[in-house]
């Protein structure tokens, strides 16, 4: 299992880009230029990432030359951190004398990355597409298969970095394959039933699918502001860091507290089931 999560990273990482990739040049070809331009749109969010994987070059102390800073700006340069950093977690694992410390170093820096990624630039992705299907052009393959592969590849980034989390806790090995299964079954069960009921929403209330959207999103960052989460200790970057965990928690659950979980969980999935059934009944 040392080396199972990377690869299957990796896969999943190509996979998407390349559906991306003929998702953009079928909007093009067919002359379809709104879709295109939203769907080139959904990439400008991952600059956030891009520009988190500049810093991280240069806090490893590789300062970014011309070349990188280019690969960058093209929306390479997360690709060639990634491949990078799983490469290197494969080439660690595979070493003979390689510590765990070592491994888990490593796949907890591309477990992160990956996450921001997906969080930025995959989720958006897959709600255009998804409603494009849904709304626009049922028929359409090409969408289809960009939208459920960026389901599987959000999924996966949510579960791989569940995984890292868990080996982080001492005394915790690396769970078996069927957990992790699982864990994707879960994940990708959960994060298409709230893709679908919002796309559902927009096809047949249109603007208003952002009311309640929006509603969700403010009960869950007050909510986290009443769990006094301290990941971030300035007041300005832990208001931020709240508002934006409480728009990821429209999707899915992301554990940011020590500790059990249990009554946390229940009361995620108690609002999002509200939303759930206020986006179907209303």
């Amino acid at each position: 299992m040392r080396g199972a999560v990377p690869r299957l990273s990796l896969a999943l990482l190509a996979a998407e880009s390349g559906a991306r990739l003929c998702a953009i040049i079928h909007y093009l070809v067919r002359g379809q230029l709104g879709w295109f331009g939203l769907t080139i749109a959904c990439l400008v969010p991952g600059y956030a990432a891009q520009l988190l994987s500049i810093l991280w070059f240069r806090a490893d102390g590789h300062p970014p030359g011309c070349w990188l800073l280019v690969l960058h700006l093209l929306q390479l340069g997360l690709w060639k951190r990634d491949s990078y950093r799983y490469w290197d977690v494969l080439r660690v694992a595979a070493e003979v004398g390689s510590s765990a410390g070592e491994v888990l170093a490593q796949l907890g820096d591309v477990c992160v990355l990956r996450l921001l990624e997906a969080l930025l630039q995959t989720l958006p992705h897959l709600l255009l597409q998804a409603y494009v299907v849904v709304a626009v052009d049922p028929a359409g393959f090409i969408p289809g298969v960009s939208a459920g592969l960026s389901l599987l590849s959000l999924a996966w980034a949510l579960v791989s970095y569940s995984h890292f989390t868990c080996l982080l806790r001492p005394g915790h090995l690396s769970p078996p394959a069927a957990v992790i299964l699982c864990l994707l079954l879960w994940r990708t069960g959960m994060l298409g039933t709230r893709v679908l009921a919002l796309v559902l929403f927009a096809r047949l209330y249109s603007f208003w699918v952002f009311a309640v959207a929006g509603v969700h999103w403010l009960l869950m960052s007050f909510w986290l502001v009443a769990q006094q989460t301290d990941i971030v200790a300035q007041p300005c970057r832990w208001r931020l860091f709240n508002c934006l965990l409480g728009a990821v928690y429209i999707f899915c659950y992301i554990n940011v507290r020590p500790g059990p979980s249990k009554t946390r969980v229940a009361v995620f999935y108690a609002v999002s089931t509200w939303n759930i059934l206020y986006s179907t009944w209303m």
